[in-house]
């Protein structure tokens, strides 16, 4: 009789194990990675980084200033400080602060224009607008600075040739290898795709605008995980900072092998995108710290790197792209 009450338990005890690991295997409960929910919802609503770079009308997320200065088809926020725009402004902007920009973005009553300083934050801005449903909003290029000689200053004053002799700056053509990581984790409330996007975006605005000087980057890039976002040609032409990746184009879901994924990032670096001009990279920045990458937009890009640069063919600050004469109010 001891020996079956003894075989008994055995049994009651080898069928809880086997109950609770297949309850384990299968709970629906089990905790998911809120940054693939956000990922997959991405996808589901097609928003991955290309459609924020370009909508499904074609539209970029940036626009030049138009010649003759009408702009009266804009809703134009002014993310400036209250300064710069009391001095001079486009005529009917609204001038909000940046952690504003979604409060603002509720009363237009047509299609935003983001306006900063250099383009850089309000393609920041811009980022975070189409991501939050605010598709056809854009970015002025190159910001009040290309809308008049009277308010360039802050373009004319960063341009530089960092590279020059620099022993970090590269002219190699061979691209590094990528790896393969695993996907960013982050905090939430939400479980949903739509509430974790909407609470994201919310959340990175409030941190504000990320960039890192140009300076930092190329005296030790080792301390970055860098992207250089140039197509294959200028990467060797221009140069490029040593050992940058190219993820150009990147995605969440790349189509092909020779796309490049979010999963290309390194996770655990500060992940640095640097572009022509500083404002592609602003976009791409802000859209990676939406999926949860410690991400930064290289302030003023190949312009701070190598303005005069005779490589250059477009995006060049005094070079092909100058300050128009535009009203101001």
């Amino acid at each position: 009789m001891k020996n079956l009450f003894r075989y008994f338990f055995m049994v009651i005890a080898i069928s809880s194990i086997v109950f609770t690991s297949c309850k384990d295997d299968t709970d629906p409960t089990a905790s998911v990675n809120p940054a693939e929910t956000l990922m997959d919802y991405l996808i589901e609503i097609d928003m991955d980084l290309n459609h924020v770079l370009k909508n499904s009308d074609g539209q970029k997320f940036v626009m030049a200033a138009p010649d003759g200065g009408d702009v009266s088809g804009k809703y134009i926020i002014d993310i400036r400080n209250a300064d710069a725009y009391n001095t001079s402004h486009i005529a009917g902007a609204h001038n909000v602060a940046f952690s504003d920009i979604l409060t603002e973005a509720a009363s237009a009553d047509k299609p935003i224009l983001v306006v900063c300083y250099t383009g850089q934050t309000a393609c920041y801005a811009t980022s975070l607008l189409r991501l939050y449903g605010y598709h056809d909003a854009q970015a002025l290029k190159w910001g009040m600075s290309g809308w008049s000689e009277s308010t360039a200053a802050s373009w004319d004053n960063a341009i530089a040739d960092l590279s020059d002799g620099h022993s970090n700056w590269s002219f190699d053509a061979s691209e590094p290898s990528l790896g393969v990581y695993d996907i960013p984790e982050f905090s939430t409330t939400a479980t949903e795709g739509v509430d974790i996007l909407k609470e994201r975006v919310e959340y990175i605005i409030s941190q504000g605008f990320k960039g890192v000087e140009a300076s930092d980057v190329l005296d030790s890039p080792a301390s970055y995980f860098v992207n250089n976002y140039f197509n294959t040609t200028d990467y060797s032409a221009f140069g490029h900072v040593d050992g940058a990746y190219r993820l150009n184009p990147l995605l969440v879901s790349p189509g092909s092998s020779d796309e490049a994924g979010v999963s290309n990032i390194d996770p655990d670096k500060k992940v640095v995108t640097y572009c022509y001009t500083g404002q592609t990279s602003a976009v791409i920045t802000a859209y990676l710290r939406v999926l949860g990458y410690d991400a930064y937009s290289l302030k003023f890009g190949m312009n701070k790197f190598a303005n005069s640069s005779t490589a250059w063919s477009a995006n060049q600050w005094r070079g092909d792209s100058n300050p128009k004469d535009l009203p101001l109010d």
